[in-house]
């Protein structure tokens, strides 16, 4: 129902926006009437939390948003952290990895409906919903050359092809698209129009019309690897165009088009909805983690997991604690040499350290002006992993020029400006009036901040660029840990020869063999891709080269940033170097990268080399790249750059030489590293408005491929019982209006006894299938080969693979087995199994099991497998010491009960040893917060925190999770 809802208190509010009298808004500001201290109250909200109060306004129905609801959050000063308040986004957005169990549920859950005796066509999206197929993408092929293998699912390894000529002498003459005024081929090369730029062009390497920055055809390399997605996806990409034809509410961003964070951004995004001539504030809530990016531009919205999405887009609110708002205080200004990624990172510290986990962060001080709209995205989308549920930058004066670039209609703009500052969403920096009151507030002075990486294991762990050397050195010699490799100390300057291309290369402790440009984080921010670009011209320049045997790619967020690299002429020498143009989508930073070249792999594990990656992502999880690739390290784009042409993460840049150059030259990092003013010179003759508007076309338009795509219209989809993509789930097989009462769990076992910091990527791995899991021999069993098996994260539609890939991942340490190994113990018969083994033979004796887990179970990426997983191997509940928020709320959503120990207590502590059997005590009446007993095998008793945070939770566990708590409504 479109506002204003029958029997809203609020409707009296609303009225029309100035001089724009067919606009209507609900005019927030002026609640309380005469009561100025409402008014007053609302001028000093963070404004954030003005975005939450707007929206308890507007969806005010007296039943799932309340009164009271809305005058908690305006009380926010006093009722922060102590109330559950409910949050209606205006649009959802999704990617294709979690976004396909979504439809896949929908789809089921019409099956569901109308086997009940409902209406099946009711099931559709309540809330807009975009679902951006972008993950599906993997690297089969670079440099122009098949890799070693044709898909990181495994298959036999095959002879590289040839490598096209590096470079042209000549510009390249390609027609353009027949646009008006330009006068027959175009040619990239040519010196008057691409003054100062590269006049020499790779072969394949897409390329411009300089009249109308029209792209020419993808490069080989693209256009094979949309070939090989296309193929092994064509079943999953057929139930996405047949569930863009069905559901109502639904859009379907093809293939090939971009990031779902980077759609977001620069296509999704409205700032202010406006529907049937009704204003209101943009807000979005997402299952890729990536989602809070678009808080940069002041849009608020952070990532949720599937299971909660989908109730959303049927129209629920998601519910969330009060939060406390963490007052972020820029001010100075960065130095020359440190990019985004240094300031992210510098952030990520500070707030780390002041604990702003479960809490918004908002930006304030004079350094906020300074930050681009690309730097403060960049910002946000880091938030995740300092534990914040967003980074929000309101909408300021920078914000509406950076809209005006990107081909905003100026009409559109003067109307979000006017509605901002009248419902005071608009932060006015040369306003006298005071800033908003924050629970707290964190200073950071920009002036300190110097480059940085993270790693070599975790991201939060920062070394100082200067330091990097020596702290590689340190990680050698520490215990094995979160940060070291123990290598003893005799081999730590051990040397591999390796014969590889006919020339011997050298690889020892440190040595770089992956070398990714990717997508997260960085490329929607141009300063930092086009400073890899020059930096890598200027190398070429100078005469460097990237050793061959290193993995380098660069996957770009969308074609907008291919677009600005070619304009800029930078793109040629990133190619010259290995950074060729792979394909849009994520790819290396969610595993989805080709194993390495083997005599490679093998000269690693002969000499066990601590082999080094090295990507411009967020995440650097232990065993996320390659299995054979121990130290990960998170850096910029130009650093990225940099790393691979020194070929070693054991280098001081400030007094050791890149590499020698022409005329035996030595090169320095200083020598290359573009300036300041050389990046904001490229930036403002390349990133044009041009580039936005054509990449809108684009997405409008959607690709050959997609468009030929052919896919059913029934209203219900029919399952293909042969199909090993696509499956009808279980998870409505219980459907039942009424709830059921809380049951004991009796005499469970444990399935699982794991540590600390326990990630989403460790209960559901998105990447590759190991050819000795239990997922593989199901495929092997349907009759596909290794090369057909492709990834866990493209077969999420499928419940079979997935339950049999959820606790799959190598790197999982489970203390029954007291190494890596996605392995655990059946304790009836005493065997060793694969934890899906072990759950199924469980389940068939009749015997529930539990997980016992550390702090921070459930870290990581949001992902609905990591709780729906583990429910369909019959898990009844996890005890841990604490909790990643979302991933706890998605166990609530699935019908798992999450369990705390007491504060000081763990399982080492109550002398526990997780070879007992538990009986968890359920109290007949379920309270938020509640102490449960649970009583072991051997006689021992202790209790356990209930973390249902709120009624809301507590009915959807009775339910045994939202989908069927939903579901019921259409029956």
């Amino acid at each position: 129902v479109f506002p204003p809802l029958p029997g809203s208190p609020y409707q009296p509010i609303i009225e029309a926006l100035g001089n724009y009298p067919q606009k209507k808004f609900y005019n927030v500001s002026k609640l309380g009437g005469t009561n100025q201290l409402l008014c007053f109250t609302l001028d000093t909200l963070p404004y954030s939390i003005r975005v939450l109060f707007e929206s308890s306004v507007r969806n005010c129905d007296g039943f799932v948003v309340k009164e009271t609801d809305a005058m908690n959050i305006l009380d926010w000063k006093t009722k922060q952290n102590n109330v559950e308040v409910p949050f209606c986004p205006a649009r959802v957005v999704l990617q294709d990895f979690t976004g396909i169990p979504a439809m896949v549920d929908f789809a089921a859950m019409r099956e569901a409906v109308r086997n009940a005796g409902g209406d099946p066509v009711k099931v559709n999206p309540a809330c807009p919903t975009d679902l951006t197929v972008d993950h599906s993408l993997q690297i089969d092929f670079s440099k122009c050359a098949i890799q070693n293998a044709p898909n990181p699912g495994g298959g036999d390894s095959q002879k590289p092809m040839a490598k096209l000529s590096p470079l042209k002498a000549q510009p390249r003459k390609v027609p353009c698209r027949g646009q008006t005024g330009c006068k027959g081929p175009c040619s990239a090369g040519d010196s008057s129009r691409n003054s100062g730029q590269f006049s020499a062009q790779i072969e394949n390497t897409p390329i411009l019309c300089p009249f109308h920055l029209q792209p020419v055809p993808e490069p080989e390399t693209v256009l094979k690897n949309q070939e090989m997605e296309f193929g092994r996806n064509r079943e999953r990409l057929q139930f996405f165009k047949w569930s863009s034809k069905v559901f109502k509410n639904v859009s379907i961003i093809p293939p090939e088009t971009g990031m779902a964070h980077q759609v977001n951004l620069e296509y999704l995004s409205r700032v202010v909805f406006e529907v049937k001539d009704f204003l209101y504030p943009d807000s979005v809530v997402g299952t890729d983690s990536h989602t809070t990016m678009v808080n940069g531009l002041g849009i608020l919205g952070w990532g949720v997991g599937g299971i909660e999405t989908e109730a959303v887009m049927l129209g629920m609110p998601v519910t969330l604690t009060l939060p406390g708002v963490v007052g972020c205080e820029l001010t100075g200004t960065a130095s020359p040499l440190a990019t985004s990624i240094d300031i992210v990172l510098s952030i990520t510290k500070h707030l780390r350290q002041a604990d702003v986990a479960g809490k918004f962060v908002e930006f304030f001080g004079s350094g906020v002006s300074q930050l681009s709209v690309a730097d403060r995205t960049t910002i946000a989308n880091m938030c995740p992993e300092y534990g914040a549920i967003l980074s929000f930058f309101p909408v300021d004066n920078v914000t509406l020029k950076h809209l005006k670039h990107t081909g905003f209609d100026k009409a559109k703009l003067e109307v979000m400006e006017a509605y901002l500052k009248a419902v005071k969403l608009f932060r006015n920096v040369e306003s006298s009036s005071t800033e908003p009151e924050y629970s707290q507030v964190v200073q950071i002075s920009l002036s300190s901040i110097i480059p940085y990486v993270s790693g070599p294991k975790r991201s939060q762990d920062r070394v100082a660029v200067n330091n990097m050397k020596s702290d590689f050195q340190a990680c050698l010699n520490e215990k094995s840990g979160v940060k070291g490799f123990q290598i003893a100390v005799e081999k730590q300057n051990d040397i591999v020869p390796v014969q590889y291309e006919g020339n011997e290369y050298k690889l020892s402790h440190g040595c770089i063999v992956i070398a990714a440009v990717i997508s997260c984080t960085n490329n929607c921010n141009p300063s930092v891709m086009l400073a890899a670009g020059l930096l890598a011209k200027k190398a070429v320049e100078a005469g460097l080269v990237v050793k061959p045997y290193i993995r380098t790619s660069l996957s770009p967020g969308s074609g907008m940033v291919t677009h600005y690299l070619s304009s800029s002429g930078v793109l040629p020498y990133l190619s010259k170097l290995g950074f060729e143009v792979v394909g849009y989508g994520c790819s290396t930073c969610v595993g989805n990268t080709a194993p390495l070249p083997e005599a490679i792999r093998n000269a690693i594990k002969q000499g066990d080399i601590i082999a080094c990656g090295v990507l411009s992502g967020t995440k650097n999880f232990e065993g996320r790249l390659c299995d054979c690739v121990r130290a990960n390290y998170l850096a910029s784009p130009p650093l990225v750059v940099a790393y691979a042409i020194a070929g070693t993460v054991r280098i001081d840049f400030e007094t050791e030489p890149l590499g020698t150059g022409f005329n035996g030259k030595s090169i320095y990092l200083r020598d290359i590293w573009p300036t300041r003013g050389e990046l904001h010179t490229v930036e403002e003759e390349c990133v044009i408005s041009s580039m936005f508007k054509e990449l809108k076309e684009k997405m409008e338009k959607g690709n050959k491929r997609w468009n030929l795509l052919e896919a059913p219209e029934s209203t219900l989809f029919p399952w293909d019982l042969k199909s090993t993509y696509i499956r009808c789930p279980s998870f409505f097989d219980k459907l039942a209006k009424e709830p059921v009462l809380p049951h004991l769990i009796e005499n469970a076992h444990v399935l699982l006894y794991l540590g600390d910091s326990v990630t989403t990527d460790h209960i559901s791995p998105a990447g590759s299938i190991a050819r000795s899991s239990a997922a593989a021999r199901y495929l092997t069993n349907k009759g596909l080969t290794p090369r057909e098996f492709n990834s866990y994260g493209a077969r999420r539609g499928n419940d079979a693979v997935m339950t049999r890939g959820t606790f799959a991942n190598i790197k999982l340490l489970n203390k029954f087995i007291g190494k890596p190994a996605p392995k655990t113990i059946h304790f009836p018969s005493g065997q060793t199994l694969d934890v899906f083994e072990a759950a199924e033979l469980y389940q068939k004796e009749g015997i529930p099991v539990i997980i016992l887990a550390g702090k921070k179970y459930g870290l990581g990426s949001s992902r609905d497998w990591a709780a729906k997983g583990p429910f369909l191997l019959g898990v009844k509940a996890v005890l841990a010491e604490s909790y990643e928020k979302v991933h706890k709320s998605q166990l609530i959503g699935i019908g798992i009960a999450p369990l705390q120990f007491l504060p000081g207590e763990n399982p080492s502590t109550l002398g526990l040893t997780g070879r007992e059997q538990f009986s968890i005590l359920f109290s007949s009446e379920l309270s938020p917060g509640m102490t449960l007993d649970i009583k072991t095998s051997t006689g021992k008793v202790f209790s356990a925190i209930a973390l249902f945070e709120n009624d809301m939770e507590i009915t959807l566990y009775k339910y045994g999770g939202s989908l069927n708590f939903v579901a019921r409504r259409f029956l």
